[in-house]
């Protein structure tokens, strides 16, 4: 539907209210300032009011895993020597960066992702699925023999686990596979850069460019991997898996490692560590000053937080801490505060599959960082694309756009 505006010596007639928009002019003449028969016509697209807008810049840039996935649900784990029959089969694009960058880019973001397959047939479906979203694959290596990532999972149907088995592409991607032109090329104009750190000769050449330009950058840190730690020390935002703080930092609970990292990381502004159905942990650096002068200890913190979670909704919630200088024993001091998430309480009946619901969450935290969404917020939103994603087969298929009423709530 059109406006179409008439406007007669600039006064608007407003005929009907619907984006792309019509004005007319209608000017006087300069003899008897009577209206003449020319019209201008002006075309202009007017969105509806809505709260699922997109940021003015929308560009991310995403460095990292893709893969092919082949999955089949069974009705349980087989044990050894079993054979079995799947209830389902499906096969769909995966890998952490991948699936990250096409949540992103159906919440409205424009993603470019670099990474590398081979000339085979995996390689082919892996570029067609994230072109078919929109994500930009100009930066992807295609080599010439060797084969592509491909992953096999096994969701099992009676306790709503998945279990993993990836074999990496080959040759592996090297800095060498990327031109500085097409580096230069991809960060012209990025509002963020992204990494899991799998491809890491190639994420760091990525991150120390985008640092010396002042890109924020996003890293997903779901393992210790060869070459995580130096790209993690350029990091503006951390997202890890639920056992990565403790492994990374020997500390003795989550709070407290999220206070080692941010010591260890003194450019991070946040940690994230998503914690599945029980939700997810949030430690945002606060700059320092009128701070109350006593220490608050974030494990007793976090508990007290967690007893006073009154959980009276199924979809996800956010709970946050005044700003204090919190304290981890034999670690150290970190001021900020604490956000506590609950995940969405998805009913039996409708959960079908976790695989790739962390790089859904990382994929809406994208999105958030770039439409400036508050904290609070961007942890109840996140939460909310992942569960949506959890009720389809495979890491993409239940993956919302923007647009899905299920997250308008969230953006209001």
């Amino acid at each position: 539907m059109m406006t179409l505006r008439l406007i007669p010596g600039g006064s608007p007639l407003k005929l009907s209210t619907s984006p792309p928009s019509i004005t007319l002019y209608r000017f006087p003449t300069a003899s008897n300032l009577s209206y003449n028969r020319k019209f201008m016509i002006k075309m202009s697209i007017q969105s509806t009011p809505s709260a699922a807008t997109n940021p003015i810049n929308n560009i991310v840039l995403g460095c990292g895993m893709v893969a092919l996935d082949f999955l089949v649900t069974v009705d349980s784990y087989p044990k050894p020597d079993d054979k079995i029959r799947s209830t389902s089969f499906l096969v769909q694009g995966g890998g952490n960066t991948g699936n990250a960058l096409t949540c992103a880019a159906r919440l409205g973001l424009t993603p470019r992702i670099i990474s590398k397959v081979a000339d085979d047939s995996q390689g082919k479906r892996i570029l067609n699925e994230l072109e078919a979203d929109g994500i930009d694959t100009s930066f992807i290596v295609v080599s010439e023999g060797g084969h592509s990532t491909i992953s096999y999972v096994i969701v099992d149907s009676q306790t709503k686990t998945r279990t993993s088995i990836y074999t990496p592409g080959y040759p592996p991607m090297v800095s060498d596979d990327l031109p500085e032109s097409n580096l230069l090329s991809g960060l012209d104009s990025v509002r963020l850069v992204y990494t899991d750190g799998v491809l890491h000769e190639t994420a760091l050449v990525v991150a120390q460019e985008a640092h010396r330009r002042s890109i924020p950058i996003v890293i997903d840190a779901e393992r210790k991997i060869e070459g995580l730690d130096e790209i993690l020390h350029m990091a503006t935002y951390v997202v890890c898996s639920t056992r990565f703080p403790q492994i990374w930092t020997e500390a003795s609970s989550i709070p407290s490692a999220l206070i080692s990292i941010l010591l260890k990381l003194p450019s991070a502004k946040f940690v994230i560590v998503t914690l599945g159905e029980d939700g997810c942990i949030m430690l945002e650096r606060a700059e320092t000053g009128n701070l109350q002068s006593e220490e608050v200890d974030i494990d007793d913190l976090f508990e007290k937080m967690k007893q006073s979670t009154v959980i009276t909704s199924t979809m996800p919630t956010c709970k946050s801490s005044d700003v204090a200088k919190l304290h981890a024993k034999g670690i150290g001091t970190v001021s900020g505060r604490l956000l506590v998430g609950t995940a969405e309480k998805i009913p039996t009946s409708e959960l079908v599959d976790t695989t790739g619901a962390g790089d859904a969450f990382v994929g809406a935290v994208l999105y958030s960082l770039c439409a400036n969404l508050p904290p609070e917020r961007m942890l109840t939103f996140a939460a909310q694309v992942a569960a949506i994603g959890c009720r389809a087969l495979g890491a993409r298929a239940g993956l919302p756009h923007l647009r899905d009423p299920r997250l308008q709530p969230f953006l209001a």
